[in-house]
């Protein structure tokens, strides 16, 4: 009886709900996070287990997979049109986020994107003769991933449409992604009306020249020192680039107005980065996309290389798996919405930029970011769970770039297929809202998950692979 007469004290394992209850009481309670090994689903167990004998090869290529990333020095070397940076590219094509899908089976902001890219290209010369070019067969949609290139929401990038450069010092390979063109009613979140169609031509005419001039007078920008500063400063360079773009803006503006260009020019151009918090998105998710691709097509890695949707699915690759795709219809975003607006409008999860939590920024490092829970929803408090528990999925720390609300922790990095599985944690993401319908844009942000089958399909790929070459 005696022990009934002194302070309780309680440890918890597994549901979190019965900790909370009870330290709502004055219950002194030590919570355990506990759950079973792969949510308790036998399939996925039996999968992991027959991969036990191949812990030393495994193990091998992903410290070469990681310890790719980890040399990677993306820097900004050029600027110019998709049609002539991104080699191969065939003539009447449109790249898109996400992994491939045809006309058929797009979106409404998807299709709307394309609609934009038509009549900006002049292929058509209004909304329904566009569609009609779009249906017919006559265009080649294809992944943004599949000519090195990435692309914010729809991703959608046609030949004149001017892309960043971002070339890997270490490794030499390139990387391409678009020019932000701020929130709202842009072309990136499905909206193509005139007030669209004349921010890009602007864009292609007389900011990108301009742009590239300085770019290749500053002779090359290092973005491993702007991200990683950004870090500190507040942002995690997904949803929130606030810091970044002004480093960035630091870099350029005196070359740019050092340019011998008309003042209108040059005050229009300094006036869209300044008013852009969100320029540095596309350079970064460039940047992101160039640091990742080496550690692409290393036998028996398992390292996640690449994440994205395309408004219908969602698509994750494997870096032992070569270029495979291994998709599942994308998810709802769970975020906040502009005024007029609430989930019944919003779209499934789309876009590329989940390369950068493919890299461990974005979603990954929102423990830098607190304030971006205004922006996505949630607590300061969920923003430092989300970063802590993507130290369990994945197979070391990038020390370049770290996490001052962690002790300066480096960012979490190297997404592992086994450990998202055995540790039941799917990658944290947060990501901008767009309107299900064509032509309307932005209306939210939030947070989302990846679909858990893209990573059981992905398993079940790798143990047909590597254990049939066992067995030969």
């Amino acid at each position: 009886m005696s022990i009934l007469q002194e302070k309780v004290k309680v440890i918890n394992i597994g549901l979190g709900s019965f900790a909370r209850d009870l330290e709502s009481a004055g219950v002194d309670v030590t919570n355990v996070d506990w759950h079973p090994a792969a949510g308790g689903d036998e399939e996925v167990l039996a999968l992991l287990d027959k991969l036990a004998p191949l812990a030393e090869e495994i193990d091998a290529a992903n410290k070469e997979a990681l310890g790719r990333v980890l040399q990677a020095e993306p820097v900004l070397v050029d600027l110019g049109p998709a049609g002539e940076m991104i080699a191969g590219l065939p003539e009447r094509t449109l790249l898109h986020a996400g992994p491939p899908l045809e006309w058929k089976e797009m979106s409404g902001p998807m299709r709307g994107a394309v609609i934009g890219a038509v009549l900006f290209e002049g292929w058509a010369d209004s909304s329904e003769a566009a569609e009609a070019l779009a249906a017919s067969g006559q265009l080649n949609f294809v992944p943004c991933h599949h000519y090195d290139a990435v692309g914010p929401m729809t991703g959608m990038l046609s030949p004149s449409m001017p892309v960043f450069v971002v070339e890997n010092t270490t490794f030499g390979n390139r990387a391409y992604c678009s020019i932000n063109e701020g929130l709202g009613k842009v072309l990136r979140f499905g909206a193509y009306s005139q007030e669209v169609l004349k921010r890009l031509a602007w864009l292609r005419d007389e900011f990108h020249p301009l742009l590239k001039q300085a770019i290749l007078e500053v002779g090359g920008i290092q973005l491993k020192n702007i991200t990683s500063q950004a870090l500190q400063m507040g942002d995690e360079c997904h949803n929130r680039n606030k810091a970044a773009s002004a480093l960035l803006l630091r870099e350029l503006a005196p070359i740019i107005a050092g340019l011998e260009l008309p003042r209108e020019t040059v005050t229009r151009a300094l006036d869209f980065m300044r008013g852009n918090e969100h320029f540095y998105l596309n350079v970064s998710m460039a940047a992101c996309k160039a640091s990742l691709d080496p550690a692409r097509g290393i036998r028996y890695s398992t390292m996640v290389t690449a994440m994205t949707r395309n408004g219908t699915d969602f698509g994750i690759k494997i870096s032992g798996l070569d270029d495979q795709w291994f998709t599942a219809p994308a998810l709802a975003v769970d975020g906040l919405y502009f005024p007029g607006y609430s989930a019944a409008d919003a779209n499934p999860d789309l876009g590329d930029s989940t390369i950068t939590e493919t890299f461990g920024i974005g979603g990954f490092a929102m423990a830098s970011a607190p304030a971006i829970v205004k922006f996505v929803g949630g607590s300061p408090q969920d923003a430092l769970e989300y970063s802590r528990s993507m130290y369990r999925i994945t197979l070391g720390e990038n020390s370049s770039y770290t996490i001052p609300n962690l002790n300066f922790r480096g960012i979490p990095t190297g997404i592992d297929l086994r450990k998202v599985l055995e540790e039941d944690i799917l990658p944290a993401l947060n990501t901008g809202i767009a309107h299900k319908d064509a032509g309307v844009g932005q209306i939210g942000a939030g947070v989302v998950n990846p679909p858990l089958a893209c990573f059981k399909k992905a398993l079940v790929a790798f143990v047909e692979a590597h254990l049939g070459e066992e067995d030969n």
